[in-house]
């Protein structure tokens, strides 16, 4: 049975859990560490979900009162949603949006959980949050979109289009209103880049010149080496944003490496939970002086590139802020230095198109991917002998083309 200590105690895991109270009623803990009452219970033969609301807005109390008169509903053949629909008028957008995000919180990593609720937020919510779903209109979507555009993240209006899209079809299906505004804007939205290919410099010294440009802005220390890290090691945004101290190996020895966990890479739901997918990255000694100067000011926090509290990664859209203001706005976003650094090594090394597509972590297919297939047993020593002695000296050249000298000299 629930407690108000027990409530308040209910830590994050890496996996959604309940704990339950009585006649269906229990917790969900989500991994982002969102808390919402929900309530099971059988109608029209199906079992149903109630989401009553989330803590500390709805009490303890509140929700066994909520549960307690679903039931008394269920006994006279009401669907205890009824009354929640039938006021679909008074809900705002801000109550559809959270009900949304509860519902589909335990499917997301918690970075992301929080990256969709901070866009909601910070873009959407001053706009349109507090009216009536039903009061909503293409325009005020439209207007809003094309705020964040303006700003230049024409990309980020598509993706909150389309979550604000995916509230007015919870809303819908719920009976809380009877049109989607955000359905058809998207005629109205900037034309997404051809191919999806994100912006990125293929040029070293132009490279060099925005890793410069980065260095003399006045801007968070943290964020600026979170770049320069990001420059060097070639990941997705997603997984920088994610790394730990503890993923770390051997940082003060001679082969330093960064263990990026297979829940944080582009795979199959089924590969994420397999350990021996995690991918290794060799980190040049570039990469090592920058985790040196973060631990200097931010090793209180088990996140190497925290935000100010210490507790939640850097912003999603942090390093792309710096790149607009330092005029590289359209020219090269974080997602960029993939493309950079497999252009570049490419060009310049032929002969290790393999090596090369394995430092990004991509999947590979057919004869090569066959022979990536390594036995759990012995993957750490395969990867260490066959795979990261030639990965190792590619994120070598690749500092070393970066920094124009020695590696590191930049960073002092």
């Amino acid at each position: 049975m629930l407690t108000i200590a027990a409530v308040k105690a209910a830590r994050t895991k890496p996996r959604a859990y309940k704990i339950y109270d009585e006649r269906g009623l229990f917790l969900f803990v989500a991994p982002s560490g969102l808390k919402s009452y929900r309530l099971r219970f059988r109608f029209g033969g199906k079992e149903q979900l109630l989401v009553i609301g989330s803590h500390p807005e709805v009490t303890l109390d509140q929700a066994r009162d909520r549960r307690d008169a679903a039931h008394e509903q269920i006994a006279r053949g009401e669907d205890p949603r009824a009354a929640d629909r039938t006021s679909a008028g008074a809900r705002t957008f801000d109550q559809a949006a959270r009900a949304w995000h509860a519902l589909r919180v335990a499917d997301w990593t918690p970075i992301h959980a929080s990256d969709v609720m901070v866009s909601l937020e910070r873009d959407v919510f001053p706009a349109i949050g507090a009216l009536p779903l039903g009061e909503v209109t293409r325009p005020q979507v439209l207007a809003l979109l094309r705020a964040i555009e303006a700003r230049g993240a024409k990309e980020t209006a598509r993706r909150i289009q389309q979550r604000i899209s995916c509230v007015f079809k919870l809303a819908m299906s719920e009976g809380w209103c009877d049109i989607n505004p955000a359905g058809e804007v998207t005629e109205g939205l900037a034309k997404a880049r051809a191919g999806g290919r994100h912006p990125a410099i293929v040029d070293a010294a132009e490279l060099r010149g925005l890793l410069a440009a980065v260095d003399a802005l006045r801007a968070a220390p943290v964020v600026v080496l979170a770049s320069r890290f990001l420059a060097l090691t070639a990941v997705r945004l997603g997984s920088l944003r994610g790394a730990r101290w503890d993923e770390i190996e051997d940082l003060d020895g001679a082969e330093p490496v960064w263990r990026v966990p297979a829940a944080r890479m582009k795979l199959s739901a089924e590969k994420k939970l397999d350990p021996a997918n995690d991918h290794l990255v060799p980190l040049s000694p570039a990469a090592v002086a920058v985790l040196r100067r973060v631990r200097a000011i931010a090793d209180a926090s088990p996140l190497i590139f925290p935000a100010g509290s210490g507790t939640a990664p850097i912003a999603e859209r942090a390093i792309g802020d710096l790149y607009r203001r330092a005029g590289y706005a359209g020219r090269h976003v974080p997602h960029g230095w993939r493309a950079s650094f497999s252009t570049i090594l490419n060009e310049q090394m032929p002969d290790q198109r393999g090596t090369i597509d394995r430092a990004l972590g991509h999947a590979g297919g057919g004869k090569e991917a066959a022979e990536l297939k390594i036995n759990v047993a012995v993957e750490g020593a395969y990867n260490r002998s066959t795979h990261l002695g030639p990965r190792r000296a590619l994120f070598d050249a690749w500092a070393a083309i970066l920094v124009d000298g020695p590696a590191g000299a930049t960073l002092d």
